[in-house]
């Protein structure tokens, strides 16, 4: 266990996530920012002095002109990782064996490969391993689970979907990451499509699918991009028990970001599954409708059922981002390695690795052991 009443956090990167993230760090309670690096000191220092101007640490972070000088300290418990996938194998792999503890933004690596040395450097090293999904840090994933389990809101299991979307700006396409194949090979896949199919390996309780399909709808490439990653993109997963689960994503289609839950006796929907809607409440409804007929009267019938729970976005105490770095810490703190969060990771990387692999092959499906 630490000695430590707090995680000592050093942020890699100055990526504009980090931003949000600085905020949760403040207020997980047992959690501080101690130093963030990036390629020189000055664009650290301009970092931390923006994020200080908005939400402050009672002690400034310190900023440093190299990620090998922040993972040489010794104040450092844990290292957040918000750089490019492309990078990403090496500076985890680095951290964990300076005994540090890592969270890595998704997708975690550009193939399984790479995800298996991370989590065995991390294994190795005994250090805590996991992904930057928030949403799986939500209480509202509590209640839709018992909703799920209860047997009668949704019944048997039949069908998953979702959407996960924002139309980037013609900017965007031509300098942005995601755009190239060098740094985010994944495209929308690994950067929209990673949320889509943890929320269906959740809702499996990570039951990995028997087959996938996916199909390429759209490429694009930055000028100084190798190659074309995808942009837009269509999945469908296959389970066990004849349970299907279907997924878009895309970098061309406005903003959309819901889920739906199918079974035979009503369905569950979330229309802001990844990152909530602003206010004070998570909420989803359960709908148990049904077609009521009175002689030559057809009545539709929705019987709409909203569940809430008191969980505000943005960074604020409970959030679900504040939760992530909140558990994080805790593991830290308490010197326990959860197996758990790597493992889903890893499940989450075959999965992605698999529909593109499909895609490439004009939708070929694919089976997975």
């Amino acid at each position: 266990m630490s000695n430590n009443r707090v995680c000592r956090w050093g942020i890699l990167s100055t990526a504009n996530i980090a931003r949000k993230n600085w905020l949760a760090i403040k207020n997980a309670e047992n959690a501080v920012v101690t130093a963030v690096a990036s390629r020189s000191v000055a664009k650290a220092q301009q970092f931390i002095d923006e994020c200080q101007a908005h939400t402050s640490f009672e002690t400034s972070p310190v900023a440093l002109g190299s990620y090998d000088e922040l993972l040489k300290r010794t104040d450092i418990d844990a290292v957040y990782l918000p750089i490019p996938t492309g990078m990403r194998k090496e500076w985890v792999i680095r951290a964990a064996e300076a005994g540090k503890h890592v969270l890595a933004e998704k997708p975690v690596g550009c193939d399984t490969a790479e995800v298996v040395e991370m989590i065995a450097a991390c294994q190795k090293n005994n250090v805590q391993f996991m992904d930057g999904v928030m949403f799986m840090h939500s209480q509202r994933l509590n209640q839709l689970r018992e909703v799920l389990d209860d047997g009668h809101s949704v019944g048997e299991l039949k069908r998953i979907t979702s959407q996960f979307s924002f139309c980037g700006t013609e900017e965007f396409a031509k300098s942005n990451i995601r755009s190239s194949s060098e740094l985010e090979p994944l495209g929308c896949v690994g950067d929209l499509g990673w949320y889509n199919i943890r929320f269906a390996l959740w809702v499996m309780k990570y039951q990995m699918p028997l087959r996938v399909s996916g199909r390429m709808l759209t490429e694009a490439k930055r000028s100084d991009s190798q190659a074309s990653v995808p942009t837009e993109f269509s999945g469908e997963l296959f389970f066990a028990e004849g349970v299907s689960a279907s997924f878009y994503c895309s970098f061309i289609t406005e903003t959309q970001q819901w889920a739906s839950i199918s079974g035979n006796k009503g369905y569950a929907q979330i229309h802001d599954f990844v990152v909530p809607y602003h206010g004070h409440e998570t909420s989803f409804t359960v709908t148990n409708g049904g077609l009521t007929q009175r002689g030559c009267t057809f009545h539709m019938e929705d019987h709409n059922r909203r569940i809430a729970v008191p969980e505000y976005s943005d960074g604020w105490g409970n959030s679900q981002e504040t939760n992530l770095f909140r558990n994080f810490s805790h593991l830290v703190l308490s010197g326990k390695v959860d197996p758990v969060w790597p493992e889903i990771a890893l499940k989450t990387q075959q999965v992605v690795d698999a529909c593109v692999a499909s895609a490439r092959n004009q939708g070929k499906m694919i089976e997975l052991s």
